[in-house]
């Protein structure tokens, strides 16, 4: 634990948005392992993405939205075009940084922090290049959640990359020769590098010991085949299903209509009991390629990918096959024999690996500039 006197507590900016559960986590668990491991320190939380003006803001999160309910094919074409393309990549990167880093220089003038941590590509990329330019003297850290794909995840000119996954490291390093990358623990939901207590979620989601037990997430958007992972999981022999919704009402609800009436299903809101789930359940079948994954794994919960396997996460699936970190279906056929395979799989707990990481917080500590964190 480290000790700062009064003046010389730092202070942190940490930048998130509310695109997905997969940002705001991260945030949430970084500022409260900065409050642990450094009492005094000064932490703020806020949405660089809303800074960075009602134009970029309303662009990105609507078309976050609305792209979920248009032909697959749409998203591969824009997600090509934004990351392989080299004209419409620096496009992208030039008219975000244009319309947006003004308002995150407000953001960042009105907390004057002496560290900035962001844990969204897109205020991770305009920082990079307000770093670059020379128009931020102030250290950047960018916190990186995904396996692969990173192309705006890692930046050049941001002074340090925190990645959740070793396997990342190779390709941040090629984006981004000249900074640090460093692989942490302390990004996921509480938990994952201790032990955890599996009769606690077995009675919290109506798991029987002895039997199948299949976990089917969407993410935080509640997308991909949800209903047919589900149905396919049912199909094993005295599976029960949990359905994990978070914060999305809509979500639930059709899930409730779909199989509330199942006594084999249990359709689960937000939870804190992440890591106790993961310890009971077999199989988590999963269709973003989100923390999730990672938080699963951790706990030798095998892990199918299936039902959404479009732009980014096309990419994922295939490092998760390449790296043997989850099976990949693309079809209702493959997800079954995926989950024949996964359930004859022996467990594989890595919450003592993760245990001995540095934790993220202590990262950030570490890049303070000198004099800051004494």
């Amino acid at each position: 634990m480290l000790e700062t006197p009064t003046g010389l507590a730092p202070r942190v900016l940490i930048l998130t948005t509310d695109i997905g559960e997969g940002h705001d986590l991260p945030a949430r668990q970084l500022a409260e392992g900065l409050a642990a491991e450094c009492p005094g320190a000064r932490v703020a939380v806020a949405d660089g993405l809303a800074a960075m003006g009602r134009l970029v803001s309303a662009v990105i999160k609507d078309q976050s939205r609305i792209i979920f309910e248009m032909p697959t094919w749409v998203w591969n074409v824009e997600h090509w075009l934004a990351i392989h393309f080299p004209p419409t990549r620096w496009l992208a990167k030039t008219l975000n940084y244009t319309f947006g880093h003004r308002g995150l220089l407000r953001l960042i003038r009105d907390h004057a922090p002496d560290l900035i941590v962001s844990t969204y590509p897109g205020t991770t990329m305009v920082l990079g290049m307000l770093r670059e330019r020379g128009k931020l003297d102030v250290p950047c850290v960018g916190a990186i959640t995904d396996l692969a794909e990173l192309r705006f995840w890692a930046q050049p000119g941001v002074d340090l990359h925190l990645v959740t996954h070793v396997e990342s490291i190779p390709e941040v390093e090629r984006i981004a020769p000249g900074t640090t990358t460093r692989w942490v623990r302390g990004l996921t939901s509480p938990g994952f590098t201790e032990r955890a207590d599996a009769g606690a979620a077995r009675r919290e989601f109506g798991l029987t010991e002895g039997t199948p037990a299949i976990v089917v997430s969407g993410g935080g958007w509640g997308v991909g085949d949800l209903e047919g992972a589900v149905r396919e999981s049912l199909r094993i022999d005295g599976a029960r299903v949990v359905i994990l919704c978070g914060r999305n009402d809509e979500l639930k609800a059709r899930m409730d209509a779909a199989f509330g009436a199942e006594a084999r299903v249990h359709v689960s809101g937000f939870t804190t009991l992440m890591s106790e789930l993961f310890a009971a359940a077999d199989v988590l079948v999963h269709s973003t390629a989100g923390l999730t994954v990672l938080e699963a794994w951790i706990r030798g919960c095998r892990v199918v990918s299936y039902g959404w396997g479009v732009a980014h996460i096309r990419a994922n699936n295939a490092a998760f096959a390449e790296h043997r970190i989850a099976r990949v279906a693309l079809t209702r056929a493959e997800l079954a024999a995926a989950l024949r395979e996964a359930l004859a799989e022996p467990r594989v707990e890595r919450h003592e690996t993760f245990a001995a990481l540095p934790s993220a917080a202590s990262a950030v500590l570490d890049a303070l500039p000198a004099g800051r964190a004494a």
